[in-house]
């Protein structure tokens, strides 16, 4: 692993600390150094300071709170959103030695009360549980039974309802702080703007926290977005690329997973589905096959890759565009996590927008404002021409000043150009003009592709000089283009209803 820069919530003066930590990523995990801001991460746990740590996916987040769990006396107990998750990360410290042991709704009369035992025994040195376990009357009074060393929080962009994955029962962690006081609590997650990362402290009542932020870039990842066409054929040819290597295939719905996943079998390529809908023994046995490579593919929903350590999967293809600018980050970047190159595909449709604003729950209307900016914002993304890796890394608030990463197919040529863009564009703008710039992009893509619908005739909008101005292309590649202007800023998308 690279070493970290120098550290400013300093280790330095806690040169024991220091050391035992250093000793036991050694001894227990086999690293001789840290990764980025590591370090400082885990500097936070020794001295009991809250911390905010955002690192990007394989960045090593959680051994920001599992080595400080071994140096100190006493249990960190852990909040973790999926059962799968907490198995895998128990499973993994048991191998290396460590006690650990997770709560859950899987495990027997006998198991927990077992569990229970050995915590009061201080024979556990990592308890994880989900949120809504721990808050559960019966837990919160067994956290004041033992040694509680620290609290962290796995996955804390779920606390946040400007986050992409807001869980209303993270909301309730705050109240560990009210039940062990003085005892610091750490929230860790790959995926924060700055807005979430205020959230999140607020949201948890973490006391003067320290905010740990790692680079949102992966310079060894290359992106590449194209609108879906013969998607079976599109997903082939990359998987083509990669014969005999690791992949990811997200895909929407379930019923795409399995649709997908039968085909590649049909094509002769290793490949299993992965989803909320298969038994929880069918999605262990399929995550384990791609794990240890008696698959090379697997075919899954969002519900798949947290916590999954797996460092040498070559490509991640999006077989429909993800909810959010978030979620695509976190899951893209499961490829390439051992820092070589790998690939990383999204082919999306004009529907595919459209789809995730019916599934978005509009019951509360904070959370649904903020899932349909998240939609728009990664619309905007996948229809865009700026560098791949500039609008990623600033989406989330960092700098980028390369003038070509030399990494996306924006930067390499790889883009699909029209003739005569400058007329191309001014007739859009035209209409935008011309509708008083009072209507949406899709409405302004059907009036200058000609639609028949009657709500253009209704409007009179079928007697516009802008009418069919743009018949010879489909709407749907106009709906593009009028993305591509909005986020080169020559449109702007205004108020609730997004009009140009």
């Amino acid at each position: 692993m690279a070493q970290s820069p120098p550290s400013t919530a300093a280790t330095e003066n806690h040169p024991d600390a220091d050391a035992r930590l250093a000793e036991s990523l050694r001894q227990i995990w086999g690293y001789d150094a840290y990764r980025p801001l590591q370090r400082e991460a885990m500097g936070c746990v020794m001295r009991g300071r809250d911390s905010v740590v955002v690192l990007p996916t394989g960045g090593g987040k959680s051994l920001c709170f599992q080595a400080p769990a071994v140096c100190q006396p006493g249990t960190a107990v852990v909040a973790s959103p999926l059962i799968s998750l907490m198995k895998d990360q128990v499973d993994a410290l048991r191998e290396c030695g460590v006690e650990a042991a997770a709560i859950n709704s899987s495990l027997s009369y006998d198991e927990r009360r077992d569990i229970a035992e050995r915590t009061r025994a201080g024979k556990i040195k990592l308890l994880y549980a989900a949120p809504e376990r721990l808050l559960s009357p019966g837990t919160l009074s067994f956290l004041t039974q033992f040694d509680v060393s620290f609290i962290a929080i796995d996955e804390a962009h779920c606390i946040s309802s400007w986050g992409h994955d807001f869980r209303p029962e993270y909301r309730g962690l705050a109240q560990l702080k009210e039940v062990l006081p003085g005892v610091a609590m750490h929230a860790y997650t790959a995926t924060a703007s700055e807005r979430v990362r205020g959230d999140i402290a607020q949201q948890l009542g973490l006391a003067d926290p320290e905010f740990l932020v790692g680079s949102f870039d992966r310079p060894n990842l290359r992106y590449r977005v194209m609108r879906a066409s013969n998607k079976l054929g599109q997903i082939q040819e990359v998987i083509g690329r990669h014969a005999g290597e690791s992949g990811v295939v997200y895909c929407i719905s379930r019923k795409e997973v399995e649709r997908t996943a039968a085909a590649l079998e049909g094509l002769g390529v290793r490949a299993a589905a992965y989803h909320a809908g298969l038994s929880d023994a069918e999605r262990q046995q399929n995550q384990d096959a791609f794990i240890e490579e008696r698959v090379d593919v697997i075919v899954a929903t969002v519900a798949f890759g947290m916590g999954i350590d797996k460092s040498n999967v070559r490509y991640v293809i999006h077989a429909g565009m993800p909810k959010s600018i978030e979620n695509y980050q976190q899951e893209s970047g499961r490829a390439g996590r051992d820092g070589l190159e790998a690939e990383c595909v999204l082919l999306y449709a004009a529907g595919d927008a459209s789809t995730w604003r019916r599934m978005t729950d509009m019951s509360d209307p904070q959370a649904a404002a903020a899932a349909l900016r998240s939609i728009d914002a990664m619309a905007a993304f996948a229809g865009g021409v700026t560098c791949r890796h500039k609008a990623l890394v600033e989406h989330f608030g960092q700098s980028y000043d390369k003038p070509n990463c030399g990494a996306c197919d924006v930067c390499d040529g790889g883009l699909e150009t029209v003739d005569e863009p400058l007329i191309l564009a001014q007739k859009i703008l035209s209409c935008v003009a011309r509708l008083e710039q009072r209507f949406g992009g899709d409405y302004t893509a059907k009036v200058l592709a000609g639609s028949s619908e009657a709500r253009i005739a209704q409007q009179g909008h079928d007697r516009l000089s802008t009418y069919g101005l743009l018949s010879g292309h489909p709407a749907a590649a106009i709906r593009d283009w009028i993305e591509q202007l909005a986020g080169q800023g020559y449109l702007v998308k205004a108020g609730e209803y997004n009009v140009l």
